[in-house]
């Protein structure tokens, strides 16, 4: 899906070559007819204050924001377990299930990164993308609260994404909380987080590169 192909860019560290690509991408947003209305708009805003914002600025709110604020962290799994046993394995077996469709990952990068999670998300059909995405819905929501509380123009970003992620819409919000009040506790946390193996042939190998 085309949505999550460029929202996985856009929560990659803002560069020049980021910068210099808005134009393209928000002609790809506009022209791409799966996108709806509200989602180009919020789509737009973001990318009208990174065109309009000091590229050093965006760079250092993204650091704070991202890199220093474990609130905030693009890492899935840190919000549902923080150090709890089980992310291990939930880790283990979401690259697995990245690998059953032919996926490999260089680098070091986890794979509960947001960014690669959306990566993989756009290769999907639209219904197998969705189911994939809604055991993160709860943390993602939770994701969005905390960037929300602290302003962040990443934050409607998230919300688009909850959006698509979850198969039953909720109008529930949740409240900002920290990283130590993680979203899995102990008694939901006896059995990992795990993803089926695909239903259909995999799909054709890709390499997916680690961030920054």
């Amino acid at each position: 899906m085309t949505l999550f192909k460029l929202l996985s860019a856009l929560f990659e560290y803002p560069d020049e070559e980021m910068v210099r690509a808005l134009p393209e991408l928000m002609t790809l947003v506009n022209a791409e007819p799966d996108i709806e209305p509200a989602e180009r708009e919020a789509i737009a805003a973001f990318m009208n204050w990174l065109a309009e914002c000091d590229l050093t600025e965006a760079q250092a709110r993204y650091v704070k924001s991202f890199d220093m604020t474990p609130e905030h962290a693009l890492h899935l799994t840190h919000h549902l377990f923080g150090d709890d046993k089980n992310r291990g394995p939930a880790l283990i077996d979401l690259g697995e299930y990245y690998k059953s469709y032919g996926m490999e990952i260089e680098g070091n990068e986890l794979p509960d990164y947001l960014p690669l999670v959306l990566e993989f998300a756009s290769m999907l059909e639209p219904v197998e993308a969705r189911v994939f995405l809604d055991p993160f819905a709860k943390v993602i929501a939770q994701l969005g609260a905390n960037l929300s509380a602290a302003e962040s123009p990443w934050a409607p970003l998230v919300r688009l994404i909850e959006a698509r992620a979850r198969l039953v819409p909720t109008a529930f919000v949740p409240e900002p909380q920290p990283v130590t009040e993680t979203i899995c506790h102990d008694s939901e946390c006896e059995s990992p987080v795990t993803w089926d193996a695909p239903m259909q042939p995999a799909i054709q190998p890709i390499t997916m590169h680690a961030a920054r």
